[in-house]
């Protein structure tokens, strides 16, 4: 689980970076730890007026269905529809009964 932290609240830490011939830059352990990176976490670069601004990226997982899931899909709201339909045409559909106060 990412530990997310109060950048407001956080103590300035600086570090000198190096960026290899092929572009890469090593952030150094102490820069890592108080922002609760870890490996593979994703950072966005961007250029301001005072310099380069690194800042962690919020990643979402997707999901992409197939022919065959989606056809899933469709054949559950098929079935939803058949079942409103059914409701709405007046047949009982069981309610929960909430218990009565008792009289006092």
């Amino acid at each position: 689980m990412q530990k997310f932290c109060n950048y407001a609240m956080m103590r300035s830490v600086k570090a000198t970076l190096t960026i290899t011939s092929r572009g890469v830059v090593t952030l150094p352990a102490k820069l890592r730890e108080a922002l609760g990176l870890k490996g593979d976490d994703q950072l966005i670069a961007e250029t301001t007026p005072e310099g380069l601004l690194l800042r962690p990226a919020v990643t979402l997982p997707i999901e992409i269905y197939s022919e065959a899931r989606e056809q899933e899909f469709d054949a559950a709201e098929a079935d939803l529809g058949v079942l409103l339909d059914d409701k709405g045409r007046g047949r009982k559909v069981p309610r929960a009964k909430a218990p009565r106060a008792g009289r006092r």
